[in-house]
């Protein structure tokens, strides 16, 4: 582990861990945004725009000098209340070069002001929408926490709807479990710098309200994988969130889906987003681009 793990885990527990305690949404949408743009920045090469997409908007991230064949439909992390295309884009711009690949970020609609299932609607008409210009075995799902949710969510309505498939999909840190019923939204309460667990179940009552968490389209944890594509899932051993990870992992190898799972000791919730500063989180990025080229079936790499 770099020196620089311990010096990011002490900021993150000292800052964003109180922020999150406290702030509304309304706050945290604000500051998330201004922080993605002082601390996050895209690799050189590849260019980014905000265009019409699915009813809505996404930012839109392809290699600046070259074509691709594969996409990434990637779903923003924050609570199904805050987060933006934006927040997350230097992020995936990183793995997409990496990859060799272009990216799709929508702006689906959050809650409050949009309860579920509108999110979950909306990521199906983005799929959809990216099925009309790439075919399915070149088209890979991703999220991060919430968005790990709509991303496998998603996958499961697609299997339930006997829809074209992706080619696979990828999940950071993310929630699987809106009953929280997972061991370490306790155990883990006082080791995660960044997740406070005493908000969780408001910040998810904001988006459910009366809905059944244990509706797979709200809690992929239990859905049917039967006959999905494979799916590659990371987190850190000190998250309120590892259970999730985890038992997520358990059943879609109890239905026989090819899972690769990759779990790390004492990183951040999504600690790829710090890849402009963190050498895990580059490395992170170096493992699921190879894996996203092996599931499309790409050779090449753009690094």
């Amino acid at each position: 582990m770099s020196w620089l793990r311990p010096a990011l885990n002490h900021y993150l527990r000292w800052t964003e861990k109180p922020h999150m305690r406290r702030a509304g949404p309304k706050a945290l949408r604000k500051s998330f945004l201004v922080k993605s743009r002082l601390f996050f920045h895209p690799p050189f090469g590849m260019t980014q725009r905000v265009d019409a997409f699915a009813g809505s908007e996404a930012v839109f991230i392809a290699p600046r000098d070259s074509e691709t064949h594969r996409v990434l439909l990637y779903f923003h992390g924050g609570g199904f209340v805050f987060g933006a295309p934006e927040t997350h884009a230097a992020m995936i711009a990183a793995l997409a070069k990496r990859a060799g690949a272009s990216a799709v970020l929508p702006r689906y609609p959050l809650a409050p002001e949009h309860p579920f299932p509108a999110a979950l609607d909306h990521a199906v008409a983005c799929y959809h929408a990216c099925l009309a210009d790439h075919p399915a075995e070149k088209i890979v799902i991703g999220g991060d926490s919430a968005g790990g949710a709509l991303a496998l969510s998603l996958l499961a309505v697609l299997i339930r709807d006997a829809a074209p498939l992706p080619a696979g999909v990828f999940a950071f840190s993310p929630l699987t479990d809106l009953t929280f019923s997972g061991d370490s939204l306790r155990t883990n309460a006082d080791a995660d710098v960044e997740l406070p667990a005493d908000r969780a179940a408001e910040m998810v009552g904001l988006y459910l309200r009366d809905a059944d968490p244990t509706d797979p389209r709200a809690s992929p944890l239990f859905g049917a994988f039967e006959g999905a594509p494979p799916v590659w899932i990371t987190v850190g051993d000190t998250e309120i969130l590892l259970d999730d990870s985890r038992r997520m992992v358990s059943r879609l190898q109890q239905q026989g889906v090819d899972v690769t799972y990759v779990e790390e000791r004492d990183l951040p919730h999504v600690w790829p987003i710090f890849h402009n500063m963190l050498p895990e989180a580059r490395r992170t990025l170096d493992v699921l681009a190879d894996w996203v080229r092996a599931q499309t079936g790409a050779r090449d790499a753009m690094r």
